[in-house]
């Protein structure tokens, strides 16, 4: 894949286990956007074709989004689209993140996304995370992101899905920059804070954005 960083990359070392085991749909899962001060919580959830010759080649530069440029992300992520048995974002709003918390809100991403798979998964593997409430058979794994193909395909989804609608969302209400820092917590971000009080995509249960509606006049 051109343009991508030349660094180690997850194996499918795990999903090679299970398919040994009898487990043919397995199905990576990760979230982006659970530490952002403002916008929905995502997440991803590949099913890759396993079995197909060649398929780590072809994904020769899926890695941790968080290891990845922008435009690596983009590339990666029409790559994965185009030769992923299934695939889906699920996302959780900044009022359910509020209601619920981050942790509970990313089980909900994660359901979602799992739930909009074209094909039921025999097999999760899941980044950190055990998922509660769903009777699959899952995996959770540590730095999962660095060690799953499944996984770090799962993270791309979910970071690509959630820039691009923060990047729209900069037009909607601008004077925060969520264009630039996609709704985490910047000096920009805070500085817009400052300035133009919380917006309806803010997540009023973080400290920052509370401190501000704290100290706005009634």
């Amino acid at each position: 894949m051109p343009g991508l960083i030349r660094t180690p990359c997850p194996t499918l070392n795990r999903e090679r286990r299970l398919l040994r085991r009898g487990c043919t749909l397995i199905a990576g899962l990760d979230e982006a956007g659970r530490g952002a001060w403002a916008g929905p919580l995502s997440a991803g959830a590949v099913i890759l074709p396993l079995r197909l010759p060649g398929l780590r080649a072809v994904l020769s530069g899926i890695r941790d989004s968080k290891q990845m440029t922008p435009r690596q992300r983009t590339l990666a992520a029409g790559v994965i689209r185009s030769v992923a048995v299934a695939w889906a974002v699920g996302s959780a709003t900044a009022a359910e993140v509020d209601r619920i918390g981050p942790l509970r809100a990313t089980h909900l991403a994660m359901r979602r996304a799992v739930d909009g798979l074209t094909s039921v998964p025999d097999h999760l593997l899941i980044d950190y995370l055990r998922l509660p409430g769903i009777t699959l058979p899952q995996t959770a794994i540590t730095h999962g992101d660095a060690l799953s193909l499944s996984i770090a395909a799962a993270s791309i989804l979910a970071k690509t899905w959630r820039d691009e609608l923060m990047t729209a969302m900069d037009a909607r209400y601008p004077g925060y920059g969520f264009a630039a820092h996609k709704g985490y917590g910047t000096s920009g971000h805070s500085d817009g804070l400052a300035r133009l009080g919380a917006c309806p995509e803010h997540r009023r249960s973080y400290a920052p954005v509370r401190r501000v509606l704290e100290s706005s006049p009634v």
